[in-house]
């Protein structure tokens, strides 16, 4: 008898890297792709529809990004699991990523029988990290910044003027320098727009 083959949905926004994950993971005996989206809110009604077992999902997305797919298919659909695959290994997102109720975090450059292993021992009820980026992010530790700061930083980063961030965020001019002037001091930037490249970088963004 064959094995049984636990369902596979491919959240991506390039076909070609979700084509590309989709041959090699058809390849092992025991997986499935069963669907295939190429932004982030189509995830949960994609992986209820096909019943989903894993969710793959990239981290930079159209609609959602990974991290907010994982929350919601946490809250939606609790049995499903999910595994960031990006090319993005910053140590902030892989902490961002778990609080968000995914099981594991790796990059895309990580061989297929490892990937096809991880979404295995993510099934399984297991956590899987890329042990390189676990090590960052225990050495880079916790993002220092608050929520609101992290959101007016990341509506810094095409360079809105901070009027428009205000109104945006439905605050005073006021409150968000205060904001701002405290994340470029927790970032150890000079400017709000190095302030926002770091965070970025770190992945607190």
């Amino acid at each position: 008898m064959s094995p049984r083959r636990i369902r596979l949905l491919l959240a991506d926004d390039q076909a070609l890297v979700r084509g590309a994950l989709a041959a090699l993971l058809d390849l092992e005996p025991d997986l499935v792709v069963v669907a295939q989206v190429g932004r982030g809110d189509e995830v949960v009604a994609a992986a209820r529809d096909s019943r989903a077992e894993v969710c793959l999902l990239d981290i930079e997305m159209p609609g959602l990004t990974g991290i907010e797919a994982a929350a919601l298919l946490r809250d939606e659909l609790p049995g499903v699991r999910s595994l960031i695959v990006t090319t993005f290994g910053r140590p902030g997102y892989v902490r961002r990523a778990l609080d968000a109720g995914a099981a594991g975090f790796v990059v895309k450059d990580t061989p297929a029988k490892q990937l096809a292993d991880a979404v295995r021992r993510v099934h399984a009820g297991l956590r899987v990290i890329d042990p390189d980026l676990a090590a960052e992010s225990l050495m880079a530790g916790p993002s220092p910044l608050t929520a609101r700061e992290a959101e007016i930083l990341a509506w810094s980063l095409d360079g809105s003027p901070v009027s428009a961030i205000a109104a945006r965020a439905h605050l005073s001019v006021g409150t968000v320098r205060n904001h701002l002037s405290a994340a470029i001091g927790k970032t150890g930037a000079t400017t709000r727009a190095e302030a926002a490249r770091l965070a970025q970088a770190n992945g607190w963004l």
